[in-house]
C-alpha cells in the first residue's frame, strides 16, 4: 500500500546539551517520508522556498520516494530554532518563521488521490480536511496536531477528527485536547470524537495506544547516544504507518506490532542531529533494534515458564506466533516473530 503524507520540509537550528545544528533539514513531512520509505512508496506534499537546498532531498529520491507533491515556490523556506536541556522531552522554541509556509494548500498530484494511506501531519486541521476531500477512497488516515491547534482552532480539529480512524500526538497534546489530566480518561474522551485509535507518544518513557480492542503500553528503549529528539515523533508516525501499509493489516494485534516498529524508528532519529541517523540506517540496524524491543517486552512467569510474549509478536487471542511480511522487490520482508 502506498503512503500519502502532507506536511513540512523546513530547515531547523537545535540547540542541545550536546550540540547545535544550524539551518538542518527538518520539517515533519521530511521526518515521515525518511521513516515510512523502509517499508512502503511514500508521496510527499509540501512547499519550499526559493533558498530551500534541493539537494538535501536526494536521498529520499534514492529511497524511491515521490516529491512530485513538493512545490517549490517564490520567497525562503519554512524555520524553526529551539533548543532541549536535559529534559530532552520538552522543546523551547525560540524562533518560528512560516515564511512560503504561511499560505501552504496542499495540491494533490493527480495521482496522489488513489493512495491508500493517509498521514496528515501537523498542519492547520482547516488543510487537513482540504486534502481528505482530495483522496478519493482511503483505507486508513492518521493525523498529528499540536497545541497551537487544539487551542487556536479546537472546533476545526474536532471536525477533522470525525474524518481520522488514527490520531497520533503526544501525552501533553492529549491532556489539553481532552482537557483532563489522567491519560485514561482522556483517551476515552477523544475516541469518543470520532476515532477508532489513539497512540499517545511519551518520549523517552515509551507509548501507549488506546482503542476499543484494548490498551498497550510500548517501552522505550534505553539509549547510551541521544543527541537531537527533533522529530522523533514523525519518525515514529513514519514507522507505525510503514508498518502498517506493508503488511496491508490494521487489526488490533498489527497495530500493537506498528507501535513498536514507531518505537524502533523514533529510537535512531534521536541518535543525531536532524536525519543525519536516519539518512544512513539499514535494514539489519531495523531488524536487531526490533528483536531488542522485543526482549525489554518479554519476562518469564514465577513458575520458570515463559508466560508472556509482547503483544506485537503475538496479539490478543492469536495463535500464530511469526508473521511474516512480504515487501516485494524493493522493501525488505520481516519476520517478527521469535
Amino acid at each position: 500500500m502506498e503512503i500519502l503524507v502532507v506536511g513540512s520540509v523546513a530547515l531547523d537550528t537545535v540547540t542541545t546539551p550536546f550540540g547545535e545544528a544550524r539551518e538542518v533539514l527538518g520539517g515533519s513531512a521530511t521526518y515521515f517520508a525518511s521513516s515510512a520509505s523502509f517499508f512502503a512508496p511514500v508521496s510527499v506534499v509540501a512547499v519550499v522556498g526559493e533558498d530551500f537546498p534541493m539537494e538535501a532531498l536526494e536521498f529520499l529520491r534514492r529511497r524511491e520516494v515521490d516529491l512530485t507533491g513538493l512545490e517549490r515556490r517564490p520567497g525562503r523556506t519554512f524555520r524553526w530554532r529551539g533548543e532541549y536541556g536535559f529534559a530532552l522531552n520538552e522543546a523551547k522554541t525560540l524562533e518560528t518563521q512560516l515564511n512560503v509556509f504561511a499560505e501552504f494548500h496542499p495540491r494533490l498530484p493527480e495521482r496522489y488521490r488513489e493512495r491508500e494511506v493517509v498521514f496528515l501531519a501537523n498542519i492547520d486541521p482547516d488543510l487537513q480536511r482540504e486534502v481528505l476531500t482530495q483522496v478519493l477512497s482511503p483505507r486508513l488516515v492518521a493525523a498529528d496536531t499540536m497545541n497551537f491547534w487544539i487551542q487556536g482552532k479546537p472546533e476545526a480539529l474536532r471536525q477533522t477528527l470525525k474524518q481520522v480512524q488514527i490520531l497520533i500526538i503526544n501525552d501533553a497534546e492529549a491532556r489539553m485536547l481532552a482537557q483532563e489530566p489522567n491519560l485514561v480518561r482522556a483517551a476515552k474522551t477523544i475516541l469518543g470524537w470520532g476515532p477508532r485509535s489513539l497512540v499517545i507518544k511519551r518520549g523517552e518513557y515509551g507509548a501507549l495506544s488506546f482503542s476499543d480492542g484494548g490498551w498497550f503500553a510500548a517501552p522505550a528503549l534505553p539509549l547510551e547516544n541521544v543527541y537531537d529528539p527533533t522529530g522523533a515523533g514523525d519518525a515514529f508516525a513514519g514507522g507505525f504507518l510503514g508498518f502498517l501499509a506493508s503488511t496491508r493489516n490494521f487489526d488490533e494485534a498489527n497495530l500493537r506490532r506498528g507501535v513498536i516498529m514507531g518505537s524502533v524508528m523514533a529510537s535512531f532519529a534521536v541518535e543525531a542531529f536532524s536525519l543525519h541517523r536516519l539518512q544512513h540506517l539499514t535494514y539489519p540496524e531495523i531488524e536487531a533494534r526490533y528483536r531488542q524491543f522485543k526482549q525489554l517486552a518479554h519476562f518469564a512467569s514465577a513458575q520458570g515458564k515463559a508466560a508472556v510474549e509482547s503483544a506485537f509478536v503475538t496479539g490478543a487471542g492469536e495463535g500464530n506466533r511469526t508473521l511474516t511480511v512480504s515487501l516485494g522487490t524493493r522493501y525488505r520482508s520481516w519476520s517478527v516473530g521469535r
